[in-house]
């Protein structure tokens, strides 16, 4: 959200727009004064995380509703969203929407645009899935450090971070190790962070916080602890956040050494090895929805009623249902 304030102040500066931010980091007070400018009307453009779709926050005009990062809000969220306003526009952005929004664009509920074109000079990551290992891990952090870059290192459990962090040091002393995870305080946390982003430290012990926008041009490699833990979508995600310059970047899924895979973590982890080309969201979203299935469309069950009477007559029927209320 800091990121998108700070993106759209400069590019609306010539215009007479007030764009206003929410989130934790903003004060208490200064939360207040935001909020009731924008039931005033006086905010034009309001970027804020989940904190926006609070009982208290009123628009006087909402016109044009844009989610970043669909695949951070549930079915919960989406109905304060459509509850907001009778008549708004609804523009959602993800590259690896939930298989419930991917599922209503295919049959033709939704609009769906693609965008497969990757920023020039963007190289494809280099993924490698292994079992966990001091070596590996060394490795991997120490090509990244002597060619100038950063590391994010992804252990997705707040209690143990410390451990992880410690293990850090210990393979390999001379990084300059930060943790960050959701539970630290928020001035804390935004200090790591700022910090990090100005080249401070080397590795960022962090939990999945930084699965969505973050955007760090100079970290190149990402070590992903337990991998087989996480969701496809999320895996995606994390690994989106590096190679975001025309430098190599080098992403490592680390499972637990010695013990198998569920046959659900090895599909997942097949999907992301295999769709390692730039652009390859939509395929990750379809391979989500064909694992975890659709879910029921009119309510916040992830399941659906695809099973009982097949998927090609389901969309049909579906498609059939859109399209006779549309007329």
């Amino acid at each position: 959200a800091q990121q998108h304030l700070g993106t759209f102040r400069r590019r609306l500066a010539p215009f007479p727009v007030r764009v206003e931010m929410l989130s934790r980091f903003v004060g208490k007070r200064e939360q207040d004064r935001i909020v009731a400018a924008n039931a005033d009307g006086l905010v034009d453009i309001l970027i804020g995380t989940h904190l926006i779709l609070s009982k208290d926050i009123a628009f006087a005009d909402l016109g044009l509703l844009v989610v970043d990062e669909e695949q951070r809000f549930g079915v919960g969220h989406k109905e304060r969203i459509k509850s907001m306003r009778r008549e708004v526009d609804v523009l959602t952005l993800s590259a690896t929407p939930i298989p419930r929004t991917l599922h209503l664009s295919l049959v033709g509920i939704r609009d769906l645009s693609v965008i497969e074109t990757p920023p020039e000079a963007r190289l494809p990551i280099l993924t490698r899935i292994a079992e966990d290992d001091d070596g590996l891990v060394r490795d991997a952090i120490n090509r990244e450090l002597d060619r100038g870059g950063q590391v994010f290192y992804v252990h997705n459990r707040v209690e143990t971070i410390e451990a992880a962090a410690e293990r850090v040091r210990r393979l390999v002393p001379r990084a300059k190790v930060a943790i960050g995870h959701g539970q630290m305080a928020e001035g804390m946390l935004e200090r790591v962070m700022l910090d990090y982003d100005a080249g401070r430290f080397d590795v960022l012990v962090c939990t999945t916080i930084i699965e969505s926008g973050l955007d760090i041009p100079n970290a190149n490699t990402i070590v992903i602890a337990r991998a087989d833990t996480l969701g496809l979508a999320q895996l995606y995600q994390l690994r989106g956040r590096v190679g975001r310059s025309d430098r190599r970047a080098y992403a490592y899924l680390l499972h637990r050494r010695g013990q198998p895979l569920s046959s659900v973590a090895r599909k997942r982890l097949h999907a992301i090895f295999s769709a390692s080309d730039l652009g390859a969201g939509y395929q990750i979203a379809l391979s989500d929805l064909e694992i975890r299935g659709a879910g029921n469309i009119l309510g916040p069950e992830q399941h659906g009623f695809m099973a009982a009477v097949g998927f090609a007559p389901y969309t049909r029927m579906l498609a059939d249902a859109a399209q006779a209320g549309h007329r």
